[in-house]
């Protein structure tokens, strides 16, 4: 909490305003092409405004902060575009000196993505991309048990311990990869395309109970320090409250300009 604000998104009433506000200037069709929208009616989704107008309010979440850098995943990278494309319609919209090509002189600060490549999409237990909306996530806070049962879980092929294993589409190889450092994966690497193993050293058994290690190495101190928290819900309280003032310290300008800018 010292290092980040950390809060809830409905104790920044700012980013609602904004929201409504960015809705009132882009385009239909800019949300009817959104690759998540589309994605989600092609699983079976059935259509809603919260579903349609989701972009909207991630547009409101990044620029309200006047965020100069984003985070995100491959599959995030569109919406990240279209908040690009917003800030800079809204900006020539309501900023008579704006300067599209060096980005100054607006009301909205453009932002720019960061995407690491070897974590741009990170796999399900089904091979798709992991998402709640999949039911495919292996859970950062589940229970041991579930988070065991979850790995288990995670698909395979019926390549035998001792035949080498194929690495494309192999997503129990792909979160090896994630969760392990890069030195013991190494070491994992080898083994999984060597083969001519017994089941116990060789077998997908085997390399999903090292990702159950390597989960737990990698996740039990985070683990613990949630379940502290999740103990004592004052302190929680506490520290959302503390995180959502500092927020609102951020959005305080970017939403009074953005008044000013459209005469409210």
């Amino acid at each position: 909490p010292a290092r980040a604000a950390l809060f809830r998104q409905s104790d920044i009433p700012e980013v609602t305003e904004l929201y409504w506000i960015l809705g009132t200037v882009l385009p239909m069709s800019d949300l009817n092409n959104a690759h998540s929208y589309k994605d989600k009616l092609a699983n079976g989704a059935s259509p809603d405004f919260g579903l349609f107008a989701y972009p909207v309010l991630m547009a409101a979440d990044i620029l309200l902060y006047d965020s100069d850098v984003v985070p995100v995943g491959r599959d995030q990278r569109q919406h990240l575009e279209l908040t690009i494309d917003w800030a800079g319609k809204f900006n020539r919209q309501y900023a008579p000196g704006y300067d599209a090509q060096k980005r100054v002189g607006g009301h909205l600060k453009i932002p720019a993505a960061r995407i690491r490549d070897e974590t741009a999409q990170i796999p399900g237990r089904d091979g798709r991309k992991m998402s709640k909306s999949y039911a495919n996530t292996i859970d950062l806070f589940g229970t041991d048990k579930e988070v065991e049962k979850q790995i288990k879980s995670v698909k395979t092929d019926s390549t035998t311990p001792d035949a080498p294993k194929p690495t494309a589409e192999q997503p129990l190889y792909d979160l090896l990869k994630i969760v392990l450092s890069p030195e013991d994966f190494v070491a994992i690497d080898a083994r999984w395309k060597a083969g001519g193993g017994a089941p116990e050293t060789h077998g997908y058994g085997f390399f999903k109970k090292t990702l159950l290690d390597g989960y737990h190495a990698t996740f039990d101190p985070a683990r613990k320090r949630y379940a502290e928290l999740m103990g004592d819900r004052a302190e929680l309280e506490r520290l959302l409250k503390v995180g959502a003032d500092k927020a609102r310290t951020y959005a305080a300008p970017v939403i009074s300009r953005v008044r000013a800018a459209v005469g409210l």
